[in-house]
């Protein structure tokens, strides 16, 4: 009795009797986590509130891409830099690929910018859930976080990326124009397809890591199919209907608008811009109807 009376005051519960019955786990659990069955394909109220989250994954993986490097951000602009080189001797020097009137090296650099920026957006983020796994099979998140923070390291690197841009600008002369101000409207067009397309592959290379694999090489593909090594008007006029229909040339050829002066290509924009609405609204549809399974087939 003193004992049971001692635990009270110490704020301790009384021992067990040996005999007692031992608790037991419930057969079904008590809270299931699902995603919203709605048709708004993203919780806003839910990434909002793990927004804390977003960032420091964006950071760590900015951390863990250059630790350990002797050159550090070097490589972010090295990339662009030694492609724009390659073709400048081979196509510009050799093969006499048409600009437009534009120095090679920086036509192909104002391309190159973007396009690195999405290749290696939609490559991180499409493979972001299959290197991340041990956090999905543990802890509770948005998985569409994981995605949008690869995408978002990348555009830090087009940001430094960007700084070298400038420096060419001032080597060749080319002055600002007013078309300068759709620039940022170009980076966010940009990103947000980028986000589009790496949703989606992240959602279907869980399920089939086959597209893990082909990735590199469509984007390989893509990148000769698009306006980047050459103009858009080097397409004959009987293609150029066609052409536009990838989503690339409009960002492309607005990048080198805002930038060089050029005139806006609106058909490929607004082309542009409805496949990129389109896009994020079924990959985000597609990655939150497969979010529900990413913990046990991955």
């Amino acid at each position: 009795m003193s004992e049971t009376i001692a635990n009270e005051r110490a704020g301790l519960s009384p021992p067990t009797p040996p005999n007692a019955p031992r608790p037991t786990l419930p057969d079904e659990p008590l809270v299931v986590i699902r995603p919203s069955k709605s048709w708004v394909a993203i919780n806003l109220r839910d990434l909002w509130a793990y927004r804390e989250l977003l960032y420091f994954l964006a950071w760590r993986d900015i951390k863990v891409r250059y630790k350990q490097t002797a050159l550090g951000l070097l490589w972010v602009v090295m990339q662009p830099l030694l492609l724009t080189l390659i073709f400048t001797v081979f196509l510009g020097r050799l093969a006499r690929v048409p600009s437009d009137g534009i120095p090679y090296p920086l036509f192909i650099f104002v391309g190159l910018l973007p396009w690195t920026f999405f290749s290696n957006a939609v490559s991180n983020s499409g493979t972001s859930l299959v290197g991340n796994s041990h956090l999905i099979t543990k802890v509770y998140f948005p998985r569409l976080i994981v995605p949008a923070a690869a995408v978002l390291a990348r555009l830090m690197d087009f940001l430094v990326a960007f700084t070298i841009l400038i420096g060419m600008l001032a080597f060749y002369g080319v002055a600002p124009t007013p078309n300068l101000l759709l620039l940022p409207v170009m980076a966010l067009l940009t990103t947000a397809m980028a986000l589009g397309f790496g949703l989606l592959i992240a959602a279907l290379n869980v399920r089939y890591r086959d597209v893990g694999v082909v990735l590199p090489v469509l984007l390989q593909l893509w990148m000769f199919v698009s306006p980047i090594l050459y103009p858009t008007s080097l397409v004959p006029e009987s293609w150029r209907g066609l052409y536009v229909l990838n989503p690339v040339v409009g960002v492309i050829d607005g990048f080198r608008a805002s930038i060089l002066g050029h005139p806006f290509n609106w058909g490929a924009l607004a082309i542009t811009a409805l496949a990129t609405v389109f896009l994020l609204i079924y990959s985000t549809y597609t990655f939150r109807r497969y979010e529900k399974d990413f913990a046990d087939v991955i």
